[in-house]
């Protein structure tokens, strides 16, 4: 195997480790519910601490990265999450169950970040697309391990020692990229973090960016929130499917996810050719993301394998805003324009989970189940947003002039 290739396949794996930790209470919350007594909002919090955990490393991990390189960052973090996967496993308490989730989410914040930075060293940027679009279908794998093959396993044993499998799978991918990454094109800088908090700052202050990144950001975070948590209850309370149609449901958006991971990114800058932009295309499919949630809402006669297939499909048609924001910002800025995005996406999801879990537990729940109301004012509350973002997003703006700015 070709050390570049190695890279590749090393980092596309660590990023199928954050993957399938982001989306595992989805399998786990039957189990945590009774065993451990959590109601909708406990649950909410509970699983969006990895998305906290996540985006309040953004900014230290970032400069890791620039002094230390890819490997190394990322095979140390990995080492956290293996960690913070056996507390949670371990745990008797909602409070060790916090701190374990917390810490996972701090151990996986570098693997996709780390994973361009090394793919950018080692390929040449015209492959970049395709590498980088391979490397998030390998991650949105992890979506699909998260449908029926772990309702197996739970089949076969119980979450805790899921959890210590996945501790010790962990372990190893670590060893593996620490032992298995070639490290001679790996370029180590010394940024200053106080420049680099005031480069973000600028960008976060910027309308340019608030207007694309609303829209992105909220769909982005509504995708999350429902595929790594409620979309199962959603399928059991409202749909009435049984847990194992609900993970075959669960599997196939997995797969779904992976095809537009890959297909999108080319077909936008395909179109871009043709006079498209990406900006345009983005937005669209943006739009088609929220009619499929409306759709999935009005409980429209069709199977509901189908629409969900098309919410995975489109789902991460908000991660070309990325692109996009490239083309609005100098150089010196992207890369604290994209930590700034990633930082707005993960915040909101950490909030979306949560904000599910609370509109949830103003009803009671029924043989385990919420009624269908309950559901759908949830989701109404976030289809409402996205409108509302859907509409500054294409609303006439004036030629914006751009400006450097340096930090």
């Amino acid at each position: 195997m070709s050390a570049a290739l190695r890279v590749f396949v090393l980092f596309a794996l660590g990023y199928f480790v954050s993957y399938v930790y982001r989306g595992v209470n989805l399998g786990f919350a039957p189990y945590l519910t009774h065993e451990m007594g959590l109601s909708g909002a406990d649950l909410g919090l509970l699983t969006s601490l990895y998305f906290l955990g996540f985006a309040s490393a953004q900014l230290p991990v970032g400069i890791l990265l620039d002094r230390f390189g890819s490997r190394r960052v990322t095979a140390i973090l990995i080492l956290v999450a293996a960690t913070g996967s056996a507390v949670f496993g371990l745990a008797h308490g909602k409070a060790g169950l916090m701190v374990g989730r917390l810490l996972i989410g701090v151990g996986l914040s570098a693997c996709l970040g780390a994973a361009f930075k090394a793919l950018a060293q080692w390929y040449e940027v015209k492959r970049l697309p395709l590498v980088n679009g391979l490397t998030m279908a390998v991650g949105g794998l992890g979506g699909v391990a998260m449908g029926t093959p772990l309702l197996w396993l739970l089949d076969k044993t119980d979450w805790r020692s899921v959890c210590l499998g996945l501790s010790a799978f962990s372990v190893a991918v670590a060893l593996a990229i620490w032992f298995g990454v070639p490290s001679s094109k790996e370029v180590s800088t010394r940024s200053d973090f106080r420049t680099q908090l005031a480069g973000t700052w600028q960008v976060l202050r910027s309308g340019v960016f608030w207007r694309i990144a609303a829209f992105s950001s909220l769909t982005q975070a509504v995708f999350y929130t429902m595929q790594s948590l409620w979309m199962a209850p959603w399928l059991r309370d409202v749909n009435g499917l049984s847990a194992r149609q609900a993970g075959q449901v669960i599997s196939i958006l997995g797969v779904a996810m992976v095809v537009g991971s890959v297909g999108f990114g080319f077909l936008a800058r395909s179109l871009e050719h043709r006079g498209v932009s990406v900006r345009t295309f983005s937005g669209l499919g943006m739009l088609v993301f929220v009619v499929i949630q409306a759709l999935i809402m009005a409980q429209v006669p069709v199977p509901a394998w189908v629409l969900w297939t098309g919410y995975g499909l489109f789902g991460g048609c908000g991660i070309l805003s990325y692109a996009v924001l490239v083309e609005h910002f100098p150089l010196n800025l992207i890369g604290r324009v994209n930590t700034s995005l990633t930082l707005v996406i993960f915040v909101l999801i950490f909030i979306g989970q949560v904000a599910v879990g609370t509109v949830l537990d103003f009803w009671p729940v029924v043989n385990g189940h919420y009624p269908a109301l309950a559901h759908l004012t949830a989701w109404g509350i976030l289809l409402g947003l996205q409108i509302i973002a859907a509409i500054w997003y294409f609303a006439p703006r004036r030629k914006v002039i751009s400006l450097a700015i340096y930090g």
